[in-house]
């Protein structure tokens, strides 16, 4: 990839096709796939990531919430997309934008249904979320009738897919409460699907439920991490290539002689000369406080250079005593080689966590 000269994301579009292509390898071929493409495209650009998939004739998206499908029907995305965690102040937004709502309670339920008559809508399309054991989203077991009960008094709406979502599929430890989520689903799709008299589409697995759980593939699958690189564990991220490098250089060099201090609170007293290296990226840019003060690192010219004292909003300090480097030179802040999993691990989180945080001022390059 080019060398930076700025703070800047490079996103390898080249692998977000191989790992669209290694994940898509693993369904048979009538099982649909939605890639989700929430916050941001997991903190790269969800626009030219939907666009290069779209591309790719990927089935589906999702999004969280109805202003990021917004964001991709402006920019041209036509394929169906599902919002996962519509709010009724929306519903108005999502039926001009020919948004998929998830209707996941009552409330959700009724007053979308009332939003859609009221818009003259008919068979509008709608996903219906059932509980099986996340406890974060959902209808449960038992609300089966009184969903079907709404459902068959209006003819506004219709149930295009019926899904849950696994809480512990990358942990074959839970493999059993994995299995009862499934067998759950089962049941519950079963039983709608019986009252309701048509078949909609069904989907449970999430990235992780797609490599370890083929047998509930169903009719669609969803991912989001596996598309951007990372497959929940060291067997599975052989297989897959992180898309995004988060880059920066080296502002200005400083020597610190023994009893100074580097940043703000004073965080690091030297105990003897050192040579810092100050980056222009900071907890502004998604770089947490948590990572400062060791625990976290950059790479310079191939060897590790540790975080001094604590991360400030728009700069971070870290160690270059023993690295061979000038003001100017590239730094690497995570990569294919050292991940953004690897870096996120050393501050007790997920990959998740740290490339959704990168910021939008951070300037997106696309290779």
């Amino acid at each position: 990839m080019p060398k930076a000269e700025e703070t800047v994301l490079q996103i390898d579009l080249k692998a977000l096709k191989h790992n669209y292509t290694h994940l898509r390898s693993k369904l048979k071929d009538n099982t649909k796939f939605m890639a989700v493409v929430k916050a941001f495209g997991y903190g790269s650009d969800a626009v030219e990531i939907a666009k290069y998939l779209q591309d790719l004739n990927t089935d589906y998206f999702a999004v969280a919430y109805a202003s990021e499908g917004v964001e991709l029907r402006k920019a041209g995305i036509t394929a169906p997309i599902l919002v996962l965690h519509p709010i009724p102040s929306n519903f108005k937004t999502i039926i001009e934008n020919c948004l998929e709502p998830n209707l996941y309670n009552a409330k959700v339920l009724n007053e979308f249904i009332e939003m859609a008559s009221a818009e003259n809508q008919k068979d509008y399309p709608v996903h219906v979320k059932f509980n099986t054991g996340l406890n974060r989203l959902g209808f449960w077991e038992n609300d089966v009738d009184y969903v079907v009960s709404k459902l068959k008094a209006t003819n506004a709406v219709k149930v295009v897919s019926l899904f849950s979502h696994l809480a512990a599929s990358e942990d074959l430890n839970e493999k059993e409460f994995t299995d009862s989520q499934i067998k759950s689903f089962k049941t519950i799709a079963e039983n709608f699907i019986n009252a309701i008299g048509y078949k909609p589409m069904l989907h449970i697995c999430n990235t992780s439920g797609i490599l370890n759980y083929p047998e509930a593939h169903f009719n669609m699958v969803r991912s989001g991490i596996g598309l951007y690189g990372f497959g929940n564990s060291d067997k599975e991220n052989k297989h897959l290539k992180p898309i995004a490098v988060l880059k920066t250089i080296i502002s200005q060099i400083h020597k610190i002689e023994k009893g100074e201090s580097v940043g703000y609170n004073r965080a690091f007293i030297s105990d003897g000369f050192y040579k810092t290296a100050t980056l222009p990226i900071g907890h502004a840019d998604g770089i947490g406080r948590q990572y400062g003060n060791g625990k976290g690192y950059v790479i310079i010219n191939g060897k590790e250079a540790p975080i001094i004292g604590n991360v400030c909003m728009d700069m971070i300090m870290v160690n270059i005593t023993d690295i061979d480097c000038k003001e100017g030179d590239e730094v690497i802040i995570f990569n294919d080689n050292t991940t953004a999993e690897a870096l996120a691990s050393k501050a007790n989180t997920i990959s998740y966590e740290l490339i959704t945080s990168v910021s939008q001022r951070v300037k997106r390059e696309f290779i």
